[in-house]
């Protein structure tokens, strides 16, 4: 069983940034890949940014350039530095833990991008 705690949103302008973390419970997190995740109101959830266990990054095409996902395998934590925010990058982002076909999730943090 893995427990994820993400923590790092809020509120911040147009063009500002922050800075989400995901902490992983458990001894296994560098066999894990890990991913965000963010879901809108009234929208579906969508893959935001993954890293796999060997470090292979994936961006979803609205956001490159303008995050960044990385892990620190012994914090077991991963990050997602979000620069040059936008409003239509408001949403709830979550955490994504993935081995072997296995999802585990976090409970989410609020990202609101607004003036």
């Amino acid at each position: 069983q893995v427990q994820l705690v993400e923590s790092g949103g809020g509120l911040v302008p147009p063009g500002g940034s922050l800075r989400l973390s995901c902490a992983a419970s458990g001894s296994i997190f560098s066999h894990l890949n890990m991913a965000w995740y963010r879901q809108a109101p009234g929208k579906q959830r969508e893959l935001v940014a993954d890293i796999t266990r060997d470090g292979t990054k994936y961006y979803r095409d609205s956001v490159k350039g303008r995050f960044t996902i990385s892990r620190d395998n012994a914090k077991s934590t991963v990050y997602l530095q979000m620069n040059s925010l936008k409003p239509e990058d408001t949403a709830v982002y979550y955490c994504n833990a993935n081995i072997m076909s296995t999802d585990y999730w976090g409970q989410g943090t609020q990202v609101t991008v607004s003036s």
